[in-house]
């Protein structure tokens, strides 16, 4: 354990100056801001809807949720996987890297568990900023709605299906950042199953859900209620399940391609 602490906390170092890095930072602020900002300056328009609170959260959240879920997700997670692994590839450090006292297993899995992180927060990010950009928007326009309705609940339960679904994408593009240092690799297959997976999941194609790039999209459109209550849906359903399961696999196969990879 203590071994891989040392590792997670040398990513840390290594891209803490990074795009990706950043990226996990300025995305929600940028998004969310921007939508703040939508709101605020047409709310004489929107006001003239006459949204109840719940609707109204829907429509503020349901911006930032649309874009994340079916574009900036899949290729922020494309890009960071990328990113984590070529700052080995780049500086030719992956030899260094493997003559430190620590395991293979601890270096793979903390650079792996890294991009999990950056993933995790990047979506509290959204979920935080969502949240407390709307009560500043009461606070600022007291004719808007949003204090008649909490959204902690739906709000989490979205951020959370996000982020199982994305574990899928990411194995498969840790694996590809592996195996290729060059940018065009990698990306151009990210880019490719992106585009696939969002088409597959939009046609409602009955197997897109073993598709690891459809699922961000599957998960958000697949989130029913099971009853009145907009709050009573699943988090896990089968495209979450299967993300995961993507994910735990390709975590083992990729530390095996990682065991074989010769270190020049």
């Amino acid at each position: 354990m203590k071994q891989f602490y040392i590792a997670l906390l040398s990513e840390f170092y290594k891209s803490r100056k990074t795009l990706a890095f950043w990226a996990a930072i300025i995305l929600p602020v940028l998004i969310c801001g921007s939508i703040t900002l939508g709101f605020y300056f047409n709310a004489e328009k929107i006001l003239k809807s006459n949204y109840p609170g719940m609707i109204l959260w829907a429509q503020f959240s349901g911006a930032s949720l649309n874009i994340m879920g079916l574009l900036i997700l899949p290729f922020y997670v494309i890009f960071m996987a990328f990113s984590i692994n070529n700052i080995e590839h780049k500086n030719d450090t992956w030899k260094t890297l493997f003559s430190q006292p620590l395991n293979k297993f601890s270096i793979y899995a903390a650079k792996y568990a890294y991009a999990v992180l950056l993933i995790f927060i990047c979506l509290l990010l959204f979920f935080g900023i969502t949240y407390l950009s709307g009560y500043l928007l009461q606070s600022l326009i007291p004719e808007y709605t949003f204090k008649d309705y909490n959204p902690s609940i739906i709000l989490s339960k979205f951020y959370t299906r996000l982020f199982f679904s994305s574990l899928g994408i990411l194995s498969i593009q840790f694996i590809l950042s592996l195996i290729w240092s060059d940018f065009l690799k990698p990306m151009g297959i990210g880019f490719v199953g992106t585009i696939m997976g969002i088409i597959t999941a939009n046609v409602q194609w009955k197997y897109a859900q073993y598709i690891a790039y459809a699922i961000p999209t599957i998960t958000l459109r697949s989130a029913k209620p099971k009853g009145s209550n907009p709050e009573d849906f699943q988090i896990f359903s089968n495209d979450i399940y299967i993300s995961i399961a993507y994910g735990v696999l390709l975590f083992i196969i990729g530390y095996f391609i990682l065991t074989k990879k010769n270190i020049k």
